[in-house]
């Protein structure tokens, strides 16, 4: 046991020794690559200077000018080092920090929505108690037997529709010069929206609100403040003799319920909203029908909006059903099935985002689904002929919709250089389309060139508004390279300056970084 105590003392201070040493010859170097050895080269400067010529002055002054330029460019270049990294751990710090209070607010959002849950409870238990004891004192006060309520009435308000609507049904009778094209379509939306609304949009825009409505049920027009976003919908609707539902979002929305309402199980109703009941008599119409949801991102649209979102993954429209009641009864309106509201397809939903004040921004499961139109500027003022609203119906406009698919299909050309996008972003930005976004890019450009427009600004819009921002959640700050690279690229193959928004776009992300 001695022994190995005293190879354990003897070892331990060895190697503290070489560590000290370690350490110590790094201070040593340093201070003879920037004391002594200075000292030398001076030394040695001064021992041969004496034998210099006027060419060997030459030489030396150049040497000297060209070892301070390099000395100096590799301070720069340490110093530039240091500072990317100081930014970009400036930069990581800051996104620590701002997930960090997103997950403090999700915390506290979710608190809140425990202590409204609590609260209703304990506001209905009080109001069962007092329900209770006011039912005791009537049966004290009054012996005879009460009056029954009917309690399979569930859906007021949905019932009053059933009866509005079969008093005086709705129906659209097309004459043949009601049966126009939809480059007329939008012409006469634009003109009607001027003479008679006194609401001014391009016919560029009108374009792409058709050529959305034929690729998505759900439609999101972004924009600064004061562009118009609300009143295009407002004024389509109008065109078509129906005027569309304006949705308030509220930013304490945290479910279907705000939207839609809830099932009182304990008085066996449904507790209804205004939107549910003109999402109800949408059925009944045969015009197109907006749902405009005011400034959508105001809260979570993935809460509040879920049933619908689900909805547009289904093909088969006879199943766009939203469950309101976990069974159905008797006396349920007409168009409630086993409790199910049948969703109808002459309805579209239209959401407005400002993006200059945003609360929430919409998330990607959102935007996959929807189609975005941007719109950031009112168009001028100008005389327009007096014209007077569309006698046309969803169904017909859907025709119009599926002919123009037909008639004007991306031509090959284009398929192609989509198909290689698609390859150029995944390789780059491990970014891929998707048979869902291919669907909906040949939807949209097919209807948008039957409007009147051209195919590659359709696709250019298209590829600016639904592909290009699949980039935003990416580190663009370590791809500045490959953005350069993809807006060389699209003046390449589409030609130059062709796909113009999509590279503004990228220009912008690029000073963002």
């Amino acid at each position: 046991m001695t022994a190995f105590a005293s190879f354990f003392v003897e070892f331990l201070w060895a190697l503290i020794k070489n560590i000290g040493n370690f350490f110590a010859s790094i201070g040593i170097a340093i201070y003879d690559f920037f004391v002594r050895d200075v000292g030398e080269y001076f030394g040695i400067l001064g021992e041969h200077t004496g034998g210099f010529d006027a060419l060997g002055w030459i030489f030396f002054i150049l040497f000297a000018i060209v070892n301070t330029v390099f000395v100096a460019f590799l301070i720069y270049r340490l110093a530039q080092l240091f500072r990317r990294y100081i930014i970009y751990r400036a930069k990581n710090v800051r996104k620590d920090k701002i997930m960090e209070e997103v997950a403090k607010l999700e915390l506290k959002a979710e608190e809140l929505s425990k202590d409204k849950k609590e609260n209703f409870a304990s506001k209905l238990k009080k109001e069962v108690e007092s329900l209770i004891k006011e039912e005791t004192k009537a049966k004290e006060a009054v012996p005879a037997k009460p009056k029954e309520r009917d309690d399979s009435i569930r859906f007021t308000s949905l019932l009053e529709v059933d009866s509005v609507y079969e008093e005086m049904p709705e129906k659209i009778s097309m004459a043949e010069a009601d049966l126009i094209s939809l480059r007329d379509l939008v012409k006469n939306a634009v003109a009607y929206s001027a003479s008679q609304l006194k609401l001014y949009y391009e016919e560029d825009t009108v374009r792409q609100f058709f050529a959305a409505l034929a690729t998505s049920k759900i439609v999101i027009i972004e924009g600064i403040t004061g562009a118009g976003k609300t009143s295009l919908p407002r004024a389509i609707g109008s065109y078509f003799n129906q005027e569309p539902t304006i949705v308030s979002v509220l930013p304490d929305w945290r479910d279907r319920a705000d939207f839609l309402g809830y099932y009182d199980e304990f008085n066996n109703r449904f507790v209804e909203t205004v939107y549910l009941k003109d999402i109800y008599a949408a059925g009944y119409r045969q015009e197109p029908d907006f749902v405009v949801l005011d400034e959508m991102n105001l809260a979570r649209a993935e809460y509040y909006f879920s049933d619908f979102l689900a909805l547009m993954d289904n093909p088969d429209t006879s199943e766009w059903k939203i469950e309101l009641a976990p069974a159905g009864s008797a006396n349920d309106p007409k168009n409630i099935a086993y409790g199910k509201l049948q969703v109808s397809t002459n309805i579209w939903f239209v959401g407005t985002a400002n993006t200059d004040d945003a609360t929430f921004s919409i998330s990607g499961d959102v935007y996959e689904r929807a189609m975005t139109i941007q719109l950031n500027q009112k168009a001028e003022r100008f005389e327009a002929d007096v014209t007077e609203t569309a006698n046309c119906s969803a169904d017909y406009l859907q025709t119009l919709f599926d002919r123009a698919q037909a008639e004007f299909p991306v031509s090959p050309d284009n398929m192609r250089r989509i198909e290689d996008l698609d390859t150029f972003l995944g390789q780059r930005f491990a970014v891929k389309f998707g048979a869902r976004l291919i669907k909906q890019l040949t939807q949209f450009v097919s209807v948008y060139v039957a409007c009147g427009g051209k195919e590659v600004d359709g696709i250019d819009i298209f590829v600016c508004n639904k592909v290009l921002r699949k980039l935003v959640p990416l580190n663009l700050q370590f791809l500045v390279r490959e953005l350069n690279d993809l807006i060389v690229w699209f003046n390449r193959v589409f030609g130059n300056k062709k796909m113009s928004r999509s590279i503004e776009y990228l220009e912008a992300l690029q000073n963002v970084i």
